[in-house]
């Protein structure tokens, strides 16, 4: 059984992605007592016994990155990964549970991908990148060989990052910059090339 925490649109991508693998998805979980279905499947506003089984497993499926971190820290369940058929991935990766990989997401050789991160449809991660935990790369992202990318950083999407550079934690990287330097952690960075605008150090 798998269940999804957070019946928001990013939940509908992942059902989708799910129905694709042929993975059947038994429930959502969502605090919102309003919401009581997504699509055709029900939303509980609290955890159902089957839950906590163990062979339940689970996705959180909330977008915000300091938001699945905290549910991830609180929630001790057994986390599943979820990877879009059409994703082309090499054998030669590692990739964290509760991670998500959208479709036509590229990852090369040698690469690390951390618990709960978003790879986001069509992005690209190329030869021995380090991506760290509750990562969001946004759609069409392009992130060169040897990057590091910290904890809880949001890729925005159509952002690329050349090869080597270092990004820290909880950065924000807004649409369509070009980071060319290391960026510090809570760093927020628009443009091209990418320009440091101010910190924010309220995001984990």
């Amino acid at each position: 059984m798998i269940y999804l925490y957070g019946a928001s649109g990013h939940a509908k991508v992942i059902i989708e992605l799910f129905e694709k693998q042929q993975r059947i998805v038994s429930g959502l979980i969502d605090v919102n007592p309003a919401i009581t279905k997504l699509f055709d499947y029900p939303v509980y506003s609290s955890f159902q016994e089957s839950f906590f089984m163990d062979d339940t497993e689970v996705v959180i499926s909330i977008g915000n990155n300091g938001i699945r971190k905290k549910i991830a820290s609180e929630l001790h369940v057994k986390y599943t990964t979820a990877v879009h058929p059409s994703a082309n991935i090499s054998t030669r990766i590692f990739v964290g549970e509760g991670t998500v990989v959208m479709a036509g997401v590229s990852i090369n050789s040698e690469v690390t991908i951390g618990r709960h991160v978003i790879l986001n449809t069509n992005c690209s991660i190329d030869h021995d990148c380090v991506i760290g935990d509750f990562v969001h790369v946004s759609p069409n992202a392009a992130i060169a060989g040897n990057v590091n990318v910290g904890e809880g950083t949001h890729v925005g999407i159509g952002a690329c990052i050349i090869p080597g550079v270092k990004v820290g934690n909880w950065v924000t990287i807004g649409a369509g910059a070009v980071i060319i330097n290391d960026v510090p952690d809570y760093a927020i960075v628009v443009g091209n090339p990418g320009k440091i605008i101010k910190y924010n150090k309220s995001v984990d």
